[in-house]
């Protein structure tokens, strides 16, 4: 059986790396990079700097997912569900 898990070399900030995530997150990280005119390579640099902990890998499908998510929710007219758990717990506060 085939693992679903693709393992790929990829150079971020001129090293050279290896990342393994599914082919899903893959193709997702392409369609996202050529939305925003940019390389898988700048865009995973762009994803590693912005990292606050975790390894590159779980900052990776975690920008995916949040990607999707928040244009999901943009189609839909909903607001992601950050926001409204903020707002919820703002008002919950106000006395």
């Amino acid at each position: 059986m085939k693992s679903p898990v693709v393992k790929r070399s990829i150079v971020v900030a001129g090293h050279k790396t290896s990342v393994s995530l599914e082919e899903a997150f893959w193709n997702g990280m392409k369609e996202i990079s050529g939305l925003r005119n940019m390389t898988l390579s700048e865009l995973v640099g762009e994803i590693d700097n912005n990292r606050q902990q975790g390894n590159l890998s779980s900052a990776i499908r975690l920008f995916v997912l949040d990607h999707f998510k928040s244009r999901a929710a943009a189609s839909s007219g909903l607001e992601p569900k950050a926001a409204v758990d903020s707002r919820h717990t703002a008002a919950a506060a106000a006395p």
